[in-house]
């Protein structure tokens, strides 16, 4: 599969092959996108047989080389390739294409089909998560064995992917820190949806990405020598790496190639059969496999085995003496109890925001788990995210402070290929109201089962002087309305800190820490219940003296006015529960009988009290009940006098209780 010259009758057929399987399963499901598979398809094929190490019988081998399609619409490139490299993935499963179930969805989707590294489908992502990804293998790489985390990310990408705007932030960092393991091949068809790019873009992508310091090379897309060569260079050179590939969407299909016509649609029947005849296929047969590729295409699964078991053996002779390296082999999951062993206590009556509390957590917790590492959208020194004594990620050095610059897209993204290499725990941290600029990422990541951390500060109309620009009030239901995204937004330091335990110990989806620029008092645990129940979602904080008559419920800065408004009304003879609730995740996922022990149905006079929007909280206060929220925007002042103008002290809290008590 190496050797200098290409056998260009076996190539061609293989690539036509891969072109004709792709354009047989879009007709089949009579759904997809042809034309950028059958354009893709030389690349594919040079990737998988010529760069890519990789083992098709294990395809989360850690020392393989990553292959991204970020180009997610163009998924059955990627199945068809898969299927004759001899992954796990069928004929058959090809003829399900977009079916129920099946191994091959509309776009590739990580945990599901075997060697999709990443789900792909929104336009840009890929190029940024393979950013992350890079950023990862150079953090293994210093941190554990140069030599056995030494591989390089791989992507196809197209117009689409260079025109948004995650993509120009991600390959803007990966240029300036230099990540020379990235090599991405970009499809030139100049055609969209609408038709030809002249519609809307006429830039010059080269000199972009030129100007972001990237190695940049032009080369024509059928001439595999050409294309092989420049990736040859790509390898070698120390930059980020854009092979621009001039390339016809459609190629094979007589009356289609180069059209918008060959994108989001079949190709037809007449038009399918006049492309295998052209391509010298029966036109009267589909999803055929030659011999003659089958047998070519075999060879990678055993030079696969033979690559990753000289890995493995040099892994394992590595370990003896790379205490680091054999932590990381053996490494499972991060277990509760390691976590409590790293958690700090805080004092009761210290007065801190929880921004700051969760630094402290933050640093406590890095100083036990090597493989956390993380930053800000140059807002860490606000978000109280900078690792004390660590260095940064810099060109020159993987160090654990990652300087996202003003990013918040690309941010996320990275993340997510953070989380997608082996061992790492990464977070990032914004201003809560600008969780809205990565809000894709943050998605994809629920979607994609992995678990990044955010950090999301200033969490309310407590924000203050800054105004409404600055202050979420409709992204807290936002994010809780993601599913398979963990919220919490605790109520104090120690609350804070079983937070982030909450956060470290799910590994099967992302978290976020919603916290406050104000300062909130630390709680007395031996007046209160203790703040592990923030495990649990929710929690009986303060239970009612006598009979119950009121449930309040609060997050986060509110809670403290639900106990004070919960002292007065004792004192008045009101037998008054409050709930703290920092996280409605984790309290659906507990059982009934807990949530009646909590929420007991027999009381239906409840009050919800949170400086955001009202909206979903009916689910718990009922149609008996109320809440204190915010039902339109903040306004510019000093905090403490926004949240006394909107309600959001122990005194409304009391005469909103009595209107509903009568």
């Amino acid at each position: 599969m190496h050797a200098e010259t290409f056998d260009p009758v076996l190539a061609s057929q293989t690539i036509d092959t891969i072109r004709l399987l792709s354009a047989d399963a879009v007709e089949q499901a009579n759904s997809g996108h042809p034309g950028t598979p059958m354009e893709g398809a030389p690349l594919a094929y040079l990737l998988y047989t010529r760069h890519l190490r990789h083992n098709p019988a294990n395809p989360d081998w850690p020392g393989r080389d990553r292959f991204i399609l970020s180009c997610g619409h163009a998924s059955m490139l990627l199945y068809s390739t898969l299927h004759l490299s001899g992954y796990d993935i069928s004929l058959d499963d090809l003829k399900n294409f977009r079916q129920f179930d099946s191994k091959t969805p509309g776009h590739p989707e990580f945990g599901h089909t075997p060697g999709v590294e990443t789900t792909t489908g929104p336009l840009g992502q890929g190029i940024a998560v393979g950013t992350g990804m890079a950023m990862g293998a150079r953090y293994l790489s210093q941190t554990l064995d140069k030599e056995l985390f030494d591989y390089t990310i791989y992507a196809i990408c197209s117009d689409g992917d260079v025109m948004e705007g995650v993509a120009a932030e991600a390959a803007s960092l990966a240029g300036h820190l230099k990540l020379g393991n990235l090599v991405y091949l970009y499809l030139d068809n100049k055609i969209t949806i609408e038709g030809d790019t002249s519609l809307a873009f006429s830039e010059e992508v080269a000199t972009r990405y030129l100007s972001y310091g990237w190695h940049v090379e032009r080369v024509t897309g059928e001439n595999l020598a050409e294309v092989d060569a420049a990736i040859e260079r790509a390898k070698r050179d120390p930059r980020p790496s854009m092979i621009i590939t001039r390339t016809n969407i459609g190629q094979g299909a007589p009356n289609k190639q180069g059209t918008s016509a060959a994108h989001g649609a079949p190709l037809g029947k007449e038009e399918l059969a006049l492309t295998k005849q052209a391509l010298g296929f029966d036109p009267e047969q589909s999803f055929v496999v030659p011999e003659a590729v089958s047998s070519h295409m075999a060879e990678l699964k055993q030079r696969g085995e033979q690559l990753e078991a000289s890995w493995n053996q040099l892994c394992q002779q590595k370990c003896a003496t790379n205490t680091a390296l054999a932590d990381w082999c053996n490494g499972g999951e991060l277990s509760a109890e390691k976590v409590d062993a790293l958690l700090p206590n805080f004092e009761t009556g210290s007065s801190v925001a929880t921004r700051s509390s969760s630094g402290q957590v933050l640093n406590a917790l890095a100083a036990g788990l090597p493989m956390m590492l993380g930053g800000s959208a140059d807002l860490a020194p606000s978000n109280n995210t900078h690792l004390k004594g660590e260095t940064a990620f810099t060109p020159e050095s993987a160090g654990r402070n990652i300087h996202f610059g003003i990013r918040e897209h690309a941010m996320g993204s990275i993340l997510n290929g953070l989380c997608h290499t082996r061992g790492l725990l990464p977070f990032g941290a914004t201003f809560m109201i600008f969780s809205d600029y990565m809000r894709p990422p943050m998605r994809m990541a629920a979607l994609m089962g992995i678990a990044p951390v955010y950090v999301l500060t200033h969490d309310s109309i407590g924000v203050g002087e800054d105004g409404p620009t600055h202050q979420p009030v409709e992204q807290l239901c936002g994010l809780r309305s993601v599913p398979n995204l963990t919220v919490l937004r605790p109520c104090d330091a120690n609350e804070t800190a079983q937070a982030w335990k909450a956060a470290l110990i799910n590994r099967q989806g992302p978290t976020a820490l919603i916290l406050t620029r104000q300062n909130l008092p630390t709680l007395d645990r031996n007046q209160y219940a203790p703040a592990e129940g923030v495990l649990k979602g929710a929690y009986v904080l303060a239970k009612e003296d006598g009979a119950l008559q009121l449930i309040i419920m609060a997050s986060g800065s509110e809670v403290q006015h639900a106990l004070a408004a919960r002292d007065t009304l004792q004192q008045q003879g009101v037998g008054v529960r409050v709930v703290s609730m920092p996280s409605w995740e984790l309290f659906e996922k507990q059982d009934a009988a807990y949530k009646e022990e909590v929420l007991p149905n027999a009381c239906r006079t409840r009050l919800a009290v949170e400086a955001a929007s009202t909206f979903g909280w009916e689910r718990y206060v009922g149609l008996e009940g109320a809440v204190v929220g915010m039902t339109g925007f903040g306004a510019s002042a000093p905090g403490g006098k926004l949240m006394e103008h909107f309600g959001f002290t122990a005194d409304n809290v009391i005469a909103k209780a009595k209107e509903l008590l009568g």
